[in-house]
């Protein structure tokens, strides 16, 4: 039996200074891995350093978020025979010597969806106190719905079997795909599980989450949260 295909989906929103060195880490420790740049509307290079890097690059005209840009990732992954796709910030903050952890319980058929978590064990990250009260809201939120507790819920270090992909290319939130996702595969019968993982402080470029989208993040999330609890699954 071939082993499953695994593709690297980097959404990137101006990450041309970021792009060299996450892209080389990420080839050094995973070279047999595929890896697609979405480049999510950006007005600098990003483009350009991805494809100087050697990856294939989707380019959206304008920018849709990191929902929207993972969307379009997970169709490029279902149209091109991939069985699993992982979620890797642009901006180094995901080790890619973690990738095999990531992946090993979706590959193993132990999950659906595995999410690398910070705090499964201790790390040694310390988020910002207004953070660190989401965090708190969002792992209770997603444990009433689904009655799990899941210590992660904003993590970007995802890594999705095949059958979520072809869900979410179709139906997937376009901006903030963190607790209502997660309540809204649960909800469909999907498997969630954690590992451990540790994350480090963004190296360059510019954070998908600009001030205004931190603002109203609490509020849009959580009552995206709330309608994936009542939405009934399809």
């Amino acid at each position: 039996m071939m082993p499953p295909r695994v593709l690297v989906i980097v959404p990137a929103h101006n990450e041309e200074e970021s792009h060299p060195g996450t892209l080389a880490e990420l080839r050094a420790a995973a070279p047999g891995v595929g890896v697609l740049v979405v480049d999510d509307g950006s007005y600098d290079g990003t483009s350009r350093a991805a494809r100087e890097a050697g990856v294939a690059v989707v380019r959206h005209p304008v920018n849709l978020g990191v929902g929207g840009a993972l969307q379009t990732g997970f169709r490029w992954a279902v149209e091109n025979g991939f069985d699993i796709g992982v979620q890797l910030d642009a901006d180094g903050q995901h080790d890619p010597s973690y990738l095999e952890t990531v992946v090993a319980p979706v590959r193993e058929g132990k999950c659906d969806v595995s999410i690398g978590s910070r705090f499964v064990e201790a790390s040694g990250y310390r988020a910002p106190f207004n953070r660190r009260l989401g965090m708190v809201l969002f792992q209770a939120v997603v444990k009433l719905a689904i009655g799990k507790r899941i210590t992660d819920t904003t993590s970007g270090f995802r890594a999705y079997a095949r059958p979520v992909m072809q869900v979410c290319q179709y139906d997937f939130p376009k901006d903030f795909p963190d607790a209502p996702l997660l309540i809204g595969l649960a909800r469909r019968g999907f498997r969630l599980d954690e590992v451990p993982v540790k994350m480090r402080e963004r190296q360059a470029g510019q954070s998908f989450y600009t001030l205004g989208k931190q603002l109203y993040y609490p509020y849009k999330n959580l009552l995206a949260s709330l309608m994936a609890m009542i939405r009934r699954p399809v």
